[in-house]
Order: structure tokens, then C-alpha cells, then sequence
């Protein structure tokens, strides 16, 4: 088992190096061919991102948790009518997620107090980057579908193609053509279009019963309600964790668009080794969906320990690589000596304790994988998104320092994963129960 979570997870970690890639690579060309307002402006607007994305994001998780377990119990129905549900999703949210982006994206830019240098450049970002959201939609729960049938490899392969073409028109619209912000918006916008349209390719030319036949488009709605109750939950944290990032993200900005760039920089490695996380977390839920789904208990703890392990030694090994080695990796970004300040401060207060996320992301993946939802958001909002809000009114009454307000992200780490853990040994003990004396636990709602 170990072998086959190893080989599933590498692509995923692949994908996600190369996703993360795409905004890396706008930071590093604007910090070539532009200030260091338009790095700001470029790599400060994750946060903003995650918050209007997250939802569908959790909701594609739940798509990957009912899609495994009707393949655990070999339900070729059940998968047809999943399939159909997940794209009837995916049209609807990447519409919404359009309209969102640009009547919200200036509003919560101002709300983050973002500096007068930063803001118009930002705005222009993130107003350009939302109209490639309905392409972004369908390449997400596109992989969410193929995650659950233990491909991760096409996805990747996708991916691979759309990162180089991003590659090429963010050297063509900035270097050539001096669009600046713009150009590497609009090279965003037009990679993850040929991104969605390989991966449609993909599961158009999939076998019964996942294959995509667009006359079968239907909201199935007990299908639709199961996805919900385990992904809005998910997404439901996503959103608040990024509320809660967005609030540090403001008290960043004022220290100024140095401080900015610097947080941004160092927060493309810490994206860079989140997917490491990530994938094993995500390899959890697949792993542990079929596994729940044809009775298999022992597997299902099998299966959250060997995440727990490769998600916390791979991602340590990147994160202190990453760290000792900081003026090469930050070389890339910029030369700029203020913003190499600021960007190695993060990584030697952040960055070097990441892999601690690994207890409470894994053990909540697993949770969700055995139908609960609820109970890993709510740990994780208490033990992330309420500390750090906290903090963030706090730390500058002890010392107001950069420093010092980073220093919240290990603390939250460490409370977080120890809480979930406990919660995941308790839980699995409730779930094995259920599978054990009910007849249809998967549409129990054990939260």
C-alpha cells in the first residue's frame, strides 16, 4: 500500500509544483521586467484568490470522497450519475466564481488595507486572472474526478503542457511586449484555457461509466447533497483560513510594498511545499474513500499513518532544503537587498516548521474520507483561523515586529495537529461502527 500511495501522491506533488508555478513564474518575470510594486501586486494576491475559491475547491473534495466510494462498492451507476453531478457543478461555480471575481476583487483589496502603489496593479491582476476562472473550475474537478479512479498522472501531464505555455506568454506579453501586470495576467488566463480543454479531452475519451457525455449533464441530487455535506464544510474552512491569512496579509502591507514583495516571495516556497502536504492529504481521502467503501478498516488505518509519515519527511526535507539554501532560491524572484530581508525572515520563521502541518491536514483528510466533514473544520478554524485573528490584535501590543507577527503560523500549527489527530483516533472508532450496524452509512450524517 505504501508503494501504490507513493506512486499516486508524486504526481499530485508534480501538479501541484506546477500549479503553484504559474503565479511563481508571474512573480519572477515582473521582478525581472518590472518594480517591486508589481511583485506586490502579482504575488499578494493569493489570499484574495483563496477566499472566493475555496468553497468549490472543498466542494470538489466532496466530489472525490462519493466518487471513491461507489467505485469502493462497485456502483457503475452511482459513478454515472457523480460524474454527471461534479460537471453540472463545475459549469455553475466557474460562472459564479467569473462574476465574484470582478465586481469583489478591489473591494477586498481595500479592505486589506493594500498601499495606494499596490492597489491598481492588483486589482487589474485579479479582475484579468477571474476571467480564466470557469477553465480553472473545470480543471480542478476534472482531477478530482480522475483522482478517484487513482490517476494522477493525466492530470499532470495537463498541467505540464498549460505551465509551459504560461511560461512562453509571460516572456512574450512582459519581456517582448511590455505589458507588465497585464501580460502576465492574460498569460494566466489563456494557459489555464488550454488546460481545461485537454482535461475535457481526457474524460471525454474515458470508459463507462466515467466517461463525460454532455447529454447526461444533470444534477443528480442525492449525489449533489452527499458532495456538499463533505465539501462545504471543507470549503467552508479554506474560506475562513483565508479570512484569517488575509488579516495577516493586511497587517504585512503595512509595513510597506518591500515587506509585501518579501512575504510574497518567501510565500511562493511555502505554496511550493504545501503541495507536498497536499498530495498525501489528498491521497488519504482517496485511499481511505475506497477503502471505507468495501469495509476495509484496517487498510483505512493504514492508509492515514503512511500519509501521516511520507506528508510530514517530505515536506520537512523541502522546507529545510529551501531555508538553508535561501539566497539561491530567492535569487530567482529579485535581487533587491529590502526585499531579500523581508523574504528571508519568512522563511526562517515560517517555512522551516511547515511540515507540522502535515498532523492536522492529513488527519482531517482522513476524517472526511470516512464521511466527516464538520468536525476537522471546526478544529481547524478554532485552532488556525481564531488563534492567528487573535494574534494578529495582539502582537503588536507585545513587540511589532515582522518577526513577530509570523511567528503565530508554527504556534497555530502545533495547536491545530494535536487537536485533530485526537479527533481522528475518536472518529474512526464512530465510523467503523456505522459501516459495521447500518446498511446505508455512506448517506448517514455522522457530523
Amino acid at each position: 500500500m505504501a508503494g501504490k500511495m507513493l506512486a499516486f501522491a508524486v504526481p499530485l506533488i508534480a501538479s501541484g509544483v506546477l500549479q503553484q508555478s504559474f503565479n511563481a513564474v508571474d512573480v519572477a518575470v515582473v521582478g525581472r521586467y518590472s518594480t517591486s510594486a508589481a511583485i506586490a501586486a502579482v504575488g499578494s494576491n493569493g489570499p484574495v484568490i483563496s477566499i472566493l475559491v475555496n468553497l468549490f475547491l472543498g466542494i470538489a473534495i466532496g466530489a472525490n470522497v462519493v466518487i471513491s466510494t461507489y467505485i469502493g462498492r462497485r456502483d457503475a451507476e452511482g459513478v454515472r450519475r457523480s460524474v454527471a453531478t461534479v460537471m453540472c457543478v463545475t459549469l455553475l461555480s466557474g460562472i459564479l466564481l467569473l462574476a465574484l471575481g470582478l465586481f469583489l476583487a478591489r473591494p477586498i483589496l481595500e479592505a486589506m488595507a493594500a498601499p495606494p502603489d499596490v492597489i491598481e496593479l492588483a486589482s487589474r491582476y485579479l479582475r484579468i486572472y477571474f476571467c480564466g476562472m470557469p477553465f480553472i473550475m473545470v480543471y480542478n474537478f476534472g482531477s478530482a474526478i480522475m483522482r478517484s479512479l487513482g490517476d494522477t498522472n493525466r492530470p499532470f501531464y495537463s498541467l505540464l503542457l498549460a505551465t509551459l505555455c504560461n511560461l512562453v506568454l509571460d516572456w512574450l506579453f512582459t519581456g517582448v511586449m511590455g505589458m507588465g501586470v497585464d501580460g502576465v495576467a492574460w498569460a494566466t488566463v489563456i494557459s489555464n484555457a488550454l488546460n481545461a480543454g485537454v482535461m475535457i479531452l481526457f474524460l471525454v475519451k474515458e470508459p463507462e461509466p466515467y466517461t463525460l457525455v454532455l447529454s447526461r449533464f444533470k444534477l443528480y441530487k442525492p449525489d449533489f447533497v452527499e458532495m456538499l455535506r463533505i465539501g462545504v464544510p471543507a470549503g467552508l474552512q479554506g474560506m475562513v483560513f483565508s479570512i484569517s491569512n488575509i488579516f495577516i496579509q493586511s497587517a504585512i502591507n503595512k509595513f510597506g510594498a518591500d515587506a509585501i514583495a518579501g512575504s510574497a516571495t518567501a510565500l511562493s516556497y511555502e505554496a511550493y511545499c504545501y503541495y507536498i502536504i497536499s498530495a498525501f492529504a489528498q491521497s488519504a481521502i482517496a485511499f481511505t474513500g475506497q477503502n471505507y467503501g468495501a469495509g476495509q478498516f484496517g487498510r483505512c488505518k493504514r492508509v492515514w499513518m503512511v500519509s501521516l509519515i511520507y506528508g510530514a519527511v517530505f515536506s520537512a526535507v523541502a522546507n529545510l532544503v529551501i531555508s538553508f539554501n535561501s539566497d539561491t532560491f530567492l535569487s530567482i524572484f529579485t535581487h533587491d537587498p529590502a526585499v531579500v530581508q523581508y523574504a528571508k525572515m519568512r522563511l526562517t520563521t515560517v517555512l522551516m516548521y511547515q511540515w507540522i502541518a502535515t498532523s492536522y491536514e492529513v488527519s482531517g483528510s482522513y476524517m472526511r474520507g470516512l464521511g466527516y466533514s464538520v468536525t476537522p473544520m471546526l478544529l481547524t478554524v478554532l485552532g488556525t483561523c481564531v488563534l492567528r485573528l487573535a494574534w494578529v490584535w495582539l502582537f503588536p501590543r507585545i513587540d511589532n515586529s515582522f518577526t513577530m507577527l509570523l511567528n503565530i503560523y508554527p504556534i497555530s500549527w502545533v495547536v491545530t495537529g494535536g487537536a485533530v489527530v485526537t479527533a481522528a483516533l475518536i472518529v474512526q472508532r464512530r465510523a467503523f461502527r456505522l459501516k459495521t450496524h447500518l446498511d446505508t452509512p455512506h448517506y448517514q450524517n455522522p457530523d
